[in-house]
């Protein structure tokens, strides 16, 4: 399974990156929006984690590419506390799911595999 991990703090961005790649995920990292989007044009994730607040282009932008190129990715948006309007439009955009930060790596893989369950 291909993750597409688009987050802009880097000790978050390397330890979700070693833990989903322990759990067995092919793991394609970003660190901005713009790069996030020019990932899309090229490769179809089976799932996206996407921060919403990111430099260039936001988390936002990316649910919105993955929805106009039709593609079957799951999205999870990361957020923290106080962003609770974004999530509401990244949920009606088409985001699946959301997870706050702090966050327990546990909890995030449990929530990726149960969508990747029902893909």
């Amino acid at each position: 399974m291909k993750i597409l991990l688009v987050e802009d703090e880097s000790i978050m961005l390397k330890t979700v990156e070693l833990k989903l790649q322990r759990e067995g995920f092919e793991v394609i990292c970003c660190d901005n929006g713009k790069d996030a989007l020019e990932i899309l044009d090229k490769l179809e994730p089976d799932l996206v984690i996407t921060d919403l607040m990111l430099p260039y282009s936001s988390g936002i932008e990316i649910i919105v590419k993955v929805k106009q190129k039709k593609l079957q990715a799951k999205i999870i948006v990361l957020t923290s506390l106080g962003q609770e309007h974004h999530v509401e439009e990244a949920f009606n955009l088409g985001a699946d799911d959301y997870v706050t930060k702090p966050f327990n790596l546990n909890e995030l893989v449990f929530r990726m595999n149960r969508l990747l369950k029902f893909k």
